[in-house]
């Protein structure tokens, strides 16, 4: 130990935390997962000691003991103060000399281009977009849920699919198969079985997520209710990427549009056809692809940008 690593790339999702270390020619010299990173619910120490024990595991296989620089994509960084409440709780534990808090959807950005330059749409348990160019100029949201103008993401599409469901089944709202399809799913008969069951929390809370594949399943047989909602998400996916552009001025050139996380990177037929449709008309010369690399990957180029290493050590 007592060697020092180029970067200390850090992905920390809501539902696990990937950790790379890498040297100053781009060698990946060892990685570590842990679990979620979930500070708004455990709050900053815990959630960041959630992190010390996969840092420690790598730099340990990595025979080194801290980095030039700290690339962490967080989860749950949405706002400007809590990068910097994060930024503070990193630079405490002395895992390299300079640290970088960004929000987790610019890993996934830039994973999937060769320089930092276009817009990442990323919709797993929520929905989120950032974009950037390579003079370091963002855009972003907050992405805090509807109280920040969201719509979407797994969460948002099963309480959607519950809410049309319900109604389908007391008479309030039109008929759709989601009234059979999500009981259905855990076994039950009906949706006020459902309802009961996840009231009384019979069914955990964290199990809701369940039904946005459920959703989409029913979308593909051609439920019209089911299908809406997987067009609504496309619009939502659309609005946010075309802003984003917007604000950069990357409307009128090529640039790389990626959608990640993991309802977007399930390759819904609909979903991914209704995205490249509204894009074709609305910012025509983007260009969307679904990432496919792991983020922390996009975290490590993140640091290499940072600390100004050859294109060949990106390679």
């Amino acid at each position: 130990m007592g060697m020092t690593a180029r970067v200390l790339a850090v992905d920390a999702g809501n539902s696990k935390t990937d950790v790379a270390v890498v040297a100053g020619d781009g060698t990946v010299l060892a990685t570590a997962r842990t679990g979620g990173f979930r500070p708004p619910a455990v709050g900053v120490r815990q959630a960041v000691d959630t992190l010390a024990g996969a840092v420690e595991r790598a730099y340990t296989a990595a025979g080194v003991s801290s980095a030039d620089h700290v690339s962490a994509c967080l989860a749950n960084a949405d706002l400007p103060v809590e990068e910097e409440t994060l930024t503070a709780a990193l630079h405490a534990r002395a895992w390299g000399a300079r640290v970088d808090v960004r929000n987790d959807t610019f890993a996934i950005l830039r994973a999937g281009v060769a320089e930092p330059r276009g817009v990442a749409v990323v919709c797993g348990a929520g929905i989120n977009c950032v974009g950037m160019r390579p003079d370091g100029r963002a855009a972003r949201f907050p992405a805090l849920g509807r109280v920040s103008g969201d719509w979407g993401g797994g969460s948002g599409l099963a309480e959607e699919a519950l809410w049309h469901a319900a109604r389908a089944e007391d008479g309030r709202g039109v008929p759709t198969d989601l009234a059979r399809t999500l009981p259905a799913h855990f076994g039950l008969p009906t949706m006020y079985a459902l309802i009961e069951a996840l009231h009384l929390e019979h069914i955990a809370e964290a199990r809701r997520h369940e039904l946005t594949p459920v959703l989409f399943a029913t979308a593909a047989h051609g439920d019209a209710v089911a299908r809406a909602l997987v067009d609504r998400l496309a619009e939502e996916v659309v609005t946010m990427a075309s802003v984003a552009l917007a604000r950069l001025d990357l409307l009128e050139e090529e640039t790389p549009v990626l959608l990640g996380g993991s309802v977007l990177a399930a390759r819904h037929p609909q979903l991914t056809d209704g995205i490249r449709e509204l894009l074709a008309v609305r910012a025509p010369k983007a260009v969307p692809t679904v990432v496919t690399a792991s983020p922390v990957l996009g975290a490590a180029l993140l640091g290499l940008d940072a600390t100004r290493a050859p294109s060949d050590v990106h390679e």
